[in-house]
């Protein structure tokens, strides 16, 4: 039997790899953990961790800027100076990694290794000038931006979310290319810190995989808050011009928009080149690490988790993945566990917020016909959000004919918490009228899936059968 340094090795230290080193180490096991830049990865130095700093900060803004809605007004200058927000964010960003060191891995006796990691075989690996192996390998890697061929992309400056929270102080103008997760966020933020910002997407509304009707209540409320948004559009050159940039716009006509700065957010690609798969047997296409639905590669001793297998390129769903690779490769379980989609969920943390879980409408009508019901619930007729002044926002629920949620979608105030109370009920396949049975809190937010649960109680209780023979009988 073959002798090995480790028992588990992790190539790649952001939230999936940190999850899975530490499960290793809490399942009793020799771990190391191998990153090729910083421990923390895209969440903690390009994505959640600035991002949501830099939204908060935009919030406080908003609120700053919009005192008079609720009756406050400052004396003297009012005016809010953003300079020194990039300042803040990078700061939390290290506030965060304070805690996720190669001390503080090393203290839980984690072995770290800092350094671009290659493949020698499906044991071994080579950092630098050291060489390690192990009896089991994760790959986690994660993704980073793609940049699109677009004609003079080499010529101009341009920012992505590896290189946007490095910048000193916030430009006048912006061109965000992306109607996505990021390029939405990013948008929305800097527009109410002041930033004059268009944003282009291809398709015909922002975050396109999202449901149209609530996609548009949010492309509304971002261009009440100043956003231009051209849709249907893309950018087909770019061209300096002295400090500017100027970018062809695309139609039905062709149009210059100058900026100061141009975000490219048009999607991600999985970071596999340069480990030298190949010499570890294990199978990859330019969309990820081809992987089974238990997470094991076409090299058996290893598996490959979150953005870099190409599936959903979410911080959460990477965890997901660590919780499921990591047992099957160090336990002896009888039967492996497998990946279940079935009930994802996410946020984009725009201004309102939009959270998803499930099947869209146009999805669950594709799959289940005329077979589904869909609940709706308005914000506006929610107290809190009327003392808070949110009432911009809408609640859908799609349920099939017993009941069962097929997907939820919620955009406005609170909604990527509001989200997890319909998603308890869709995992457990508790049908959605019983939630309007709860006790709720008044005054909160709750009435936005209560209310939606109680309109679905009202449609059980007048398809009941007895109830309907006992109104037969009264007329």
């Amino acid at each position: 039997m073959a002798n090995y340094d480790y028992d588990l090795i992790v190539i790649g230290a952001g939230s999936g790899g940190i999850s899975a080193a530490n499960l290793g180490k809490n399942l009793g096991k020799k771990v190391a953990l191998v990153e090729k830049e910083k421990i923390g990865g895209d969440c903690t130095w390009y994505g959640c961790v600035p991002s949501k700093a830099l939204i908060k900060a935009s919030e406080v803004a908003h609120h700053v800027n919009t005192l008079e809605k609720y009756g406050l007004k400052l004396n003297g200058d009012s005016r809010l100076d953003a300079k020194q927000v990039m300042t803040h964010v990078r700061a939390t960003r290290e506030k965060v990694y304070a805690e996720e060191t190669p001390e503080v891995f090393q203290q839980k006796g984690i072995d770290v290794f800092i350094g671009a990691p290659k493949f020698l075989d499906n044991h071994r690996l080579q950092i630098g000038e050291k060489v390690i192996s192990s009896k089991t390998l994760v790959i986690s890697t994660g993704s980073s931006p793609f940049v699109p061929p677009i004609d003079g992309i080499g010529d101009i400056d341009f920012l992505t979310n590896e290189t946007i929270f490095d910048l000193e102080e916030l430009p006048d103008f912006m061109v965000v290319i992306g109607g996505g997760p990021i390029g939405s966020e990013m948008a929305s933020a800097l527009s109410k810190l002041g930033v004059k910002i268009t944003q282009i997407e291809v398709t015909d509304h922002l975050l396109s995989r999202e449901d149209k009707e609530l996609s548009e209540i949010l492309m509304q409320q971002m261009m009440k808050n100043g956003v231009k948004i051209l849709c249907n559009t893309r950018a087909s050159r770019f061209a300096k011009n002295g400090n500017k940039i100027m970018v062809s716009v695309e139609n039905e006509t062709v149009e210059q928009v100058e900026t100061d700065a141009v975000l490219i957010s048009v999607g991600r690609r999985p970071n596999v080149n340069g480990l030298e798969l190949e010499k570890a047997g294990v199978e990859y296409t330019p969309k990820g690490i081809k992987v089974n639905d238990k997470l094991q590669t076409s090299a058996s001793n290893i598996y490959a988790i979150g953005d870099v297998i190409g599936s959903y390129q979410f911080s959460h769903i990477a965890e997901y993945h660590a919780g499921i690779a990591v047992p099957n490769a160090l336990l002896p379980l009888p039967i492996k566990r497998k990946v279940n989609y079935e009930n994802i969920v996410w946020t984009t943390f725009t201004d309102p917020e939009f959270a998803r879980g499930g099947l869209s409408e146009a999805e669950a009508r594709g799959k289940y016909g005329d077979g589904i019901q869909v609940y709706r619930f308005n914000y506006d007729r929610v107290d809190r959000a009327k003392t808070d002044l949110a009432t911009v926002g809408l609640s859908k629920y799609i349920v099939d004919k017993k009941g069962k949620l097929l997907g939820i979608h919620i955009i406005g105030e609170r909604a990527g918490e509001l989200l997890h109370e319909a998603q308890l009920a869709k995992s457990l396949g508790i049908p959605f009228h019983k939630i309007q049975s709860m006790v709720h809190v008044y005054p909160t937010y709750g009435p936005v899936v209560k209310g939606a649960a109680t309109a679905a109680y009202v449609d059980k209780l007048q398809n009941n059968f007895f109830i309907k023979l006992v109104k037969k009988l009264r007329k």
